[in-house]
């Protein structure tokens, strides 16, 4: 797990606990939409590390026939 996955986690844990305390309808609905999007980006950085780590699994062949596919 890296830095910023770690970061992400703690805040959406955060906002989370900030939701229960929420006193409004509109600042739970606040809360609730960064909720969402701090879970969106948890899904993104689980993907970026999950195809770096498959990168570094690689060989140099395997790289650099993917770099010719992406052209």
């Amino acid at each position: 797990m890296n830095d910023h996955l770690n970061a992400l986690n703690v805040r959406l844990s955060n906002e989370r606990g900030h939701l229960a305390k929420a006193k409004t309808e509109g600042e739970r609905q606040l809360r609730a939409v960064w909720i969402a999007q701090i879970e969106k980006e948890i899904a993104r950085e689980q993907e970026f590390i999950a195809d770096l780590e498959a990168a570094l699994e690689m060989t140099d062949e395997e790289l650099l026939a993917e770099l010719r596919i992406a052209d």
